[in-house]
């Protein structure tokens, strides 16, 4: 018994960091493929700034396919969280953006969001 649950568990954790690879891989994709159409547009920095965005966006799409939650609405709405925590981590990193209190709270408010839709217990 105590096996089946040790098992169980790890199951579990493993999903869920899986998962949550996933959101950071599909925020990567999609900011910085933002990112990029932005600097190759409103930077002037040309087409293949742009090209590259696109193609980062295109990918993207494909990564939320991957994840273990076979809803639709549910990864993306989940995912919408992770987007707004991590367009203030890029725009920290990479623009010199300094977030102040209420941005940092809610980003924490979206992640805990994130937490519920796709970790809570159903069943």
């Amino acid at each position: 018994m105590r096996a089946g649950l040790l098992r169980s568990l790890i199951s579990l954790v493993m999903t869920v960091v899986r998962s949550l690879l996933l959101f950071v891989l599909a925020a990567v994709a999609e900011i910085g493929g933002a990112w990029l159409v932005w600097q190759g547009v409103r930077e002037q920095r040309g087409l293949v700034w742009i090209g590259a965005g696109i193609v980062a966006l295109g990918l993207y799409g494909f990564v939320a396919t991957l994840q273990p939650d076979a809803h639709f609405g549910r990864i993306l709405a989940a995912y919408g969280g992770v987007f707004v925590a991590g367009s203030l981590a890029w725009g920290m990193v990479f623009d010199g953006y300094r977030p102040d209190r209420f941005d940092m709270i809610g980003a924490l408010i979206c992640l805990a969001g994130v937490a519920v839709i796709m970790y809570a217990p159903r069943g």
